[in-house]
């Protein structure tokens, strides 16, 4: 067996079985905490909604400062040279505004907070080259640190407002615990379906110049995977379709 695949095998189960666990731990901590989000806008309450995201929001902090601080060093080895400390801080404090957002007090500064903690951190990489007193490459530096941030933090942010939204139309989309578990099989079955997909039928390459490995087969062997997983979580995840296709 091929190391790649071995690793896969091996370590991939043990981190599903973390994530699903903190998940698991997400989706009950929303039922003890009915009741929290205060009153919006109206002066109403909804108590049989609790906060979301707690879980979710451990995990991505345990992974989004360090993977930003390493993809901000594979950036340096393209001579963008990002601040990995001030871009790990700034996908972190994404994470924590999209986990904000669901409650009711903070909504109506939720736009211009995200827009103060993308653009402190772009002075704080400035502010961090004039401590050192250097001019030079300084916007390789702030341009650099900013694109880490938005990177991978970017992503946190967009899977915890997923997790967070709930609409006051009960039709429409509701997040859950189950969403961002459909999120992550598909992503994973995706990867599944085109690596077995494509070592078994790969014929045509896909991006020679890119990834050789690549092949058009696999492509449409993780597609097809992805679309069968998505069909099969939908009817768990609670997710609305327009009335032509239902």
């Amino acid at each position: 067996m091929e190391r790649t695949l071995r690793n896969r095998l091996t370590f991939g189960p043990i981190m599903l079985a973390g994530v699903l666990g903190l998940l698991w731990f997400d989706h009950m901590a929303e039922g003890w905490t009915r009741g929290w989000l205060g009153k919006d806008e109206m002066g109403r309450m909804h108590p049989e909604q609790g906060v979301g995201g707690i879980g979710l929001l451990i995990l991505l902090m345990i992974i989004l400062p360090p993977a930003t601080a390493e993809v901000a060093t594979l950036f340096t080895a393209e001579k963008v040279r990002p601040y990995r400390f001030v871009a790990a801080v700034g996908s972190g404090a994404l994470a924590v505004h999209a986990f904000a957002t669901q409650f009711y007090r903070f909504k109506p500064i939720a736009a211009s907070t995200l827009a103060f903690i993308i653009v402190f951190t772009m002075l704080f990489a400035a502010l961090r080259r004039a401590w050192l007193r250097e001019s030079q490459e300084a916007i390789h530096h702030m341009a650099g640190t900013v694109l880490a941030m938005l990177y991978l933090g970017g992503l946190g942010w967009f899977l915890m407002a997923l997790r967070v939204k709930h609409s006051p139309n009960p039709e429409h989309f509701h997040g859950s615990t189950m969403v961002i578990v459909m999120i992550l099989l598909v992503v994973k079955f995706t990867d599944i379906g085109a690596y077995f997909g494509g070592r078994a039928l790969g014929r045509h390459k896909l991006i020679p110049w890119l990834s050789p490995g690549k092949t058009w087969e696999g492509l449409f062997c993780g597609m097809f995977v992805a679309g069968c997983v998505a069909i099969l979580c939908t009817r768990y995840a609670n997710i609305p379709f327009p009335a032509w296709m239902s």
